[in-house]
């Protein structure tokens, strides 16, 4: 059977039988959504780099040692490490990820123009400024699932399963975030 065609177990079990190429699939089929988590994290893309290479070692080294348990949930497992890892290096440094937006995200669709004049461009990119400093300001577990929700487009089962929580958990943690961002754009007045 051709690996691509593979789901992760069976590869996970092809490369502990010896097949090195069934590593190079699993980790070209998850590295977008690993970079991009990691990425949305630590905001700068050499760090990124290093952290998902970090990861990467890491399964690796797991896998070989026999400490995965193959339940399925390969990517999950992946991605928990690279939460770890984003989480070992803000320790290290003491200070907290930041969250900036990507070019052209509209963060829960609040942001809304049409045309492209240079007045209008202004307009949004202080609109962005101003979401993303009110994200800054939601307690870590609210901002996590936000940014792991809306930035690198994870199901609230994958964010469950890589934060340890109950998909209940992360759900009533967006909730909360999204009540805690209602109410601090009423008290402050701002408009987006």
């Amino acid at each position: 059977m051709s690996l691509y065609v593979q789901d992760d177990q069976q590869l996970v079990k092809s490369y502990l039988n010896g097949c090195e190429a069934s590593l190079e699939v699993l980790i070209n089929r998850h590295k977008d959504r690993v970079y991009t988590a990691v990425y949305m994290f630590v905001r700068d893309k050499y760090l990124a780099e290093d952290i998902f290479q970090d990861t990467f070692i890491k399964v690796v080294e797991s896998l070989r040692s026999g400490n995965y348990k193959e339940e399925g949930k390969f990517l999950p497992w992946v991605m928990r490490i690279s939460h770890n890892l984003c989480i070992d290096y803000f320790r290290k440094v003491k200070r907290k990820p930041s969250i900036v937006d990507n070019e052209g995200f509209d963060i829960f669709e609040v942001l809304k123009f049409s045309g492209d004049n240079a007045e209008q461009t202004m307009i949004k990119d202080q609109a962005k400024a101003k979401v993303k400093d009110l994200i800054n300001q939601l307690p870590d577990e609210q901002k996590e699932v936000v940014v792991l929700r809306h930035y690198a487009e994870m199901s609230f089962k994958e964010i469950a399963d890589m934060t340890g929580v109950s998909i209940n958990t992360a759900l009533g943690r967006m909730r909360y975030a999204l009540i805690n961002l209602r109410k601090m754009v009423t008290e402050k007045s701002i408009s987006l």
